[in-house]
């Protein structure tokens, strides 16, 4: 079993917990050994950057500091924000004089280049696609998804250096490989509103909106995702983007991991089906109706 140093995130701990239990079930069973960073805290998430350039890359190199002491060359995380902190403070500190600074203000300071990479990008191009293909027990047939990657989990291209940073497919591919009609979305990078849902609801209600409105349009049954801010911003706000719109929207809006646990056969109790705030009731049955049909 390949062994992977695993940063989950604030997130992962709390809102997304779903997200971070998901991704441990669907690894485990894909062979992936996922070894949490001892001690690993905090990278800074949105904000930190916009106060202190060095304090934020110091904090994410921190946990680049913990990898090297395990003796991990590789870091893992599932989520967009916290990859983009650890592969922008690893591109920083590629400067002496940067890094110089940012290890001033560590116990312990980062001197190796540890890579970072996303969960999404483990599966993708270290797990063999039919070994997936041949693990699948519950397939997601009859079920239509609309893919929705969210603005930083390939952009900018050349900092994360994963897909394409307009037309990512490395989520399509894995729903069509587990079985689900994956419809030709358009708006698969576009932002949700991200944090905005803060301070200004009414953006994230606008952007947010659009985006449920395309997944409609399309006929969709569900929305998968990568990124704990845009689940959250598409399902936990739902309600108020149908209040501030005047909508009716219901689409389930699941993490991939989810629906590839769900295929796996992973006991639901592993997958956190019951934290989405959009029943995602009507998935499973179109999905059981599906199979009994076939």
């Amino acid at each position: 079993m390949a062994k992977i140093a695993y940063y989950p995130g604030c997130s992962g701990q709390s809102t997304s917990l779903e997200y971070d239990l998901s991704t441990r079930a669907v690894c485990r069973t894909l062979g992936l050994e996922l070894v949490d960073l001892e001690d690993w805290s905090c990278c800074g998430s949105t904000p930190a950057h916009t106060v202190n350039h060095v304090l934020s890359a110091a904090l994410s190199a921190r946990n680049l500091a913990l990898a090297e002491q395990q003796g991990m060359d590789m870091v893992t995380t599932p989520c967009p924000s916290c990859l983009s902190n650890l592969r922008t403070a690893a591109h920083k500190m590629e400067d002496a004089s940067f890094r110089e600074q940012a290890n001033a203000l560590l116990d312990t300071p980062c001197t190796k280049n540890v890579q970072t990479q996303s969960v999404l990008q483990i599966l993708s191009e270290q797990v063999d696609p039919e070994t997936i293909r041949a693990k699948v027990v519950k397939p997601l047939k009859g079920l239509k998804v609309a893919c929705y990657y969210g603005c930083i989990m390939s952009r900018p291209p050349e900092l994360m250096q994963f897909d394409h940073h307009e037309n990512p497919m490395a989520m399509d591919k894995l729903m069509e490989l587990l079985g689900a009609e994956v419809v030709p979305y358009p708006l698969k990078v576009e932002c949700c509103g991200a944090s905005y849902g803060v301070p200004r609801v009414d953006i994230v209600t606008k952007l947010s909106g659009k985006l449920l409105d395309a997944g409609r349009e399309l006929e969709a049954d569900a929305f998968v995702t990568a990124c704990p801010l845009c689940q959250m911003n598409l399902d936990m706000r739902q309600g108020q983007i149908n209040s501030a719109l005047k909508e009716n929207f219901r689409i389930p809006v699941f993490y991939y991991t989810q629906l590839l646990g769900y295929a796996l056969g992973i006991d639901d109790k592993e997958l956190g089906f019951k934290k989405l705030c959009v029943n995602p009731r009507p998935v499973f049955d179109k999905l059981k109706e599906a199979a009994q049909a076939s």
